[in-house]
């Protein structure tokens, strides 16, 4: 049995030292100021020569785009699926053009987040108020100088978290945010940054966040041909939550290079949403219990006038504990089981130019992650990876190169029973860009990337299930596409912007579960191949209409996501499940003044749900959402008062994003922040 205070030193020295910081923080205040994104959609400056541009969401569009979490927000891209098993605890996750969950990298300020269990990133857990901004790359980043781990996803999502900006003789920030909403919703929050000299400045923040999940929901059940059989109101009481973060970060700049500490603490106890079947609406007691904690380093340098180095570290530990001892219907004996994560992360990266159009670049990273569970037979795997990637970039008029090449190396030991081979992959991409005309306002791309995912320790370990002998999951990415951007000096419109990618994607050794010959013990197998053609558009355009700022945004996604594995399965070639062949969402955004206003439209099309047949009992009806903000803006003396009031889903509709795991209908938030 794993118990709960393992590496407890480490924790406690953790929170000490978050709580001296804000006892340090707290007795002073000040003011803030935040860059607004305006056309392009850049909000930092690019190092390196930029091939694939990013979809990305930053300053105050995060405010007010009616989203709790990262997860929300991501809905707004293009290529997106979010999985969302409703309330305000239930699990989010997110999938980039139908590839698998475990097939996209996600990377707070700059390294990557972990979950060697499972290999999916909770995004529920990540507030919106401590970022910066949100970008999404389909490939990777077009930088070089990175880490190896960034070369290897199929898709990543870059979390950048704010950094100190200090107004005038101004040494302190103090932002004060309050939530309030339905589902009894309670969410204060703040944040405090404090200039320690001209080079050095340090934040924390901290967050509340507690919901009874209590909301209304529509239940259907259908009979095998697809007719209603039973249609109700029923009430969701199973997605409670209660949860703390906390955050601290150390930037400083020094000559020719830059560094920062951060630290990031998650505590939560949630009730996990089950699914709603067979007229079963009581409580389940299903309760997940999170700790999660890192502490990460990085430096940068300018050693010589073409030489740059760059170092990152990370220290992480997870633990979660599950338990079921209520719901006998769907378990024989109550579950108690706990897990618990560490991971131990190294990176050092270099890149040297050539000359102004020419650089190249070297990584190296070292990874060590280790899994204790309380299950019987357990394993208690130990994995080390090994990276290295080696990467150029070269310009020549308005033509761009990006080539890469990932080498992977991983090693296991196990306590007990048999361990997972040993495993040397090299995966290669290429990226291209032109730009056909000398006004440089549309460019033309390509890519081909080449990315593998190595099994989880769930799915080569857990006990009756795992198999050791999987083979790792290949990706191969195919896309082409254009952008055009250009800025009016136009008395009404000021500017417009479009994205334009298809592409194709396989996905070779998919990872399944299948039944063995008892049909109560399953085995993790390779055997899914799974193709997709696809197409993403975005279009953003910029308008002043009489002192009133309007910025719509489109984003549409069609996607024909097909299992290939068995020509004599009767699903060969069916759509996979919970892809739907459109997508679409409608933003716009209207600034008057200190007012402003938003409005969402978000439409996902037909799909099928986890069964693998496309037959009219697995179907699943289109849903939209509709919302609407209103924020207003308040001088007080020298601060800043902020208040917003949003309306979620304004025409109540009943939809699941998972079949039989209900989100909530019509819902209000009320935010308050006050900023010194």
């Amino acid at each position: 049995m794993v118990r709960k205070f393992t590496a407890s030193q480490f924790k406690k020295g953790v929170i000490t030292l978050f709580v001296a910081a804000s006892q340090l923080l707290f007795s002073q205040s000040g003011d803030t100021i935040r860059e607004k994104t305006i056309l392009p959609i850049q909000i930092y400056k690019k190092d390196f020569k930029e091939i694939l541009p990013a979809q990305v969401l930053s300053g105050e569009q995060l405010e007010r785009l009616n989203s709790q979490s990262v997860a929300d927000a991501l809905r707004y891209f293009s290529g997106v699926q979010i999985k969302d098993y409703g309330g305000m605890g239930g699990l989010k996750t997110v999938n980039i053009r139908s590839m698998g969950s475990q097939h996209v990298g996600v990377f707070y300020d700059g390294i990557q987040l972990g979950n060697i269990q499972n290999g999916i990133v909770d995004l529920g857990k990540f507030s919106l108020d401590d970022l910066e901004a949100i970008s999404l790359y389909n490939g990777q980043k077009s930088e070089i100088f990175q880490p190896a781990k960034d070369f290897g996803s199929s898709g990543s999502i870059y979390l950048q978290p704010k950094i100190p900006v200090f107004k005038g003789d101004q040494k302190t920030n103090l932002t004060v945010k309050l939530k309030l909403g339905s589902i009894s919703l309670f969410n204060p929050s703040f944040r405090v940054e404090q200039k320690l000299s001209d080079g050095v400045s340090a934040s924390f923040s901290s967050e509340f966040v507690q919901s009874d999940g209590l909301y209304k929901y529509k239940y259907e059940k259908k009979n095998s041909d697809g007719s209603v059989a039973n249609d109700t109101i029923a009430r969701r009481y199973d997605s409670y939550i209660r949860a703390k973060r906390f955050e601290g970060a150390l930037n400083g700049t020094i000559n020719d290079g830059s560094w920062s500490v951060r630290g990031f603490g998650y505590i939560s106890d949630r009730g996990v949403p089950t699914a709603i079947v067979n007229n079963n609406f009581t409580p389940k007691g299903q309760q997940m219990l999170d700790e999660n904690y890192f502490v990460q380093a990085s430096f940068r340098k300018k050693l010589f006038p073409k030489f740059e180095t760059q170092l990152k570290a990370k220290f992480a530990y997870d633990y979660t504990r599950f338990l079921d001892t209520v719901n006998v219907a769907t378990t024989v004996l109550p579950i108690d089981n706990s897990y618990v994560q560490r991971e131990l992360y190294f990176s050092n990266s270099n890149i040297y130019s050539i000359n102004k159009n020419w650089d190249v670049s070297a990584s190296f990273d070292f990874q060590y992650n280790n899994l204790d569970a309380s299950l019987r037979d357990f394993s208690y795997p130990t994995r080390y990876t090994s990276l290295v990637a080696f990467a150029t970039t070269y310009q020549w008029n308005r033509f761009k190169f990006l080539g890469s090449l990932l080498g992977t190396f991983v090693h296991e030991e196990v306590k007990m029973n048999a361990k997972s081979p040993d495993k040397t992959e090299w995966t290669p991409s290429a990226f291209l860009s032109y730009q056909p005309f000398q006004s440089r306002e549309l460019t033309v791309r390509a890519f081909y990337k080449r990315v593998f995912r190595m099994p989880t320790f769930n799915d080569l370990y857990y006990t009756m299930i795992g198999n050791v002998m999987l083979k790792p999951e290949y990706t191969n990415q195919y896309d082409a596409g254009f952008t055009y951007e250009k800025l009016y000096d136009h008395q009404f419109f000021k500017g417009i912007y479009v994205k334009v990618d298809g592409y194709y994607n396989e996905v070779e050794n998919k990872i399944i579960a299948v039944p063995t010959t008892n049909l109560f013990r399953w085995m993790m197998v390779n055997l899914g191949e799974v193709k997709i053609i696809g197409a993403d558009v975005n279009v953003q355009a910029e308008f002043d209409i009489n002192k009133v700022k309007l910025k719509p945004l489109v984003s549409y996604t069609y996607q024909r996501a097909g299992d290939y594995t068995d020509k004599s399965d009767d699903y060969y070639g069916d759509q996979i499940s919970y892809v739907p062949w459109h997508a679409l969402t409608f933003t716009m955004m209207a600034d008057y003044k200190d007012w402003s206003f938003n409005y969402s439209f978000m439409y996902t099309g037909e799909r099928y749900d986890a069964q693998l047949n496309n037959i009219k009992a697995n179907y699943l009806q289109p849903w939209y959402t509709h919302d609407l903000s209103v924020q207003k803006k308040f001088n007080w003396h020298s601060h800043q008062i902020k208040a917003g009031f949003e309306v979620n889903n304004v025409l109540n509709q009943y939809y699941d994003v998972v079949r039989n795991y209900p989100m909530p209908g019509r819902n209000f938030k009320l935010i308050v922040s006050f900023t010194l």
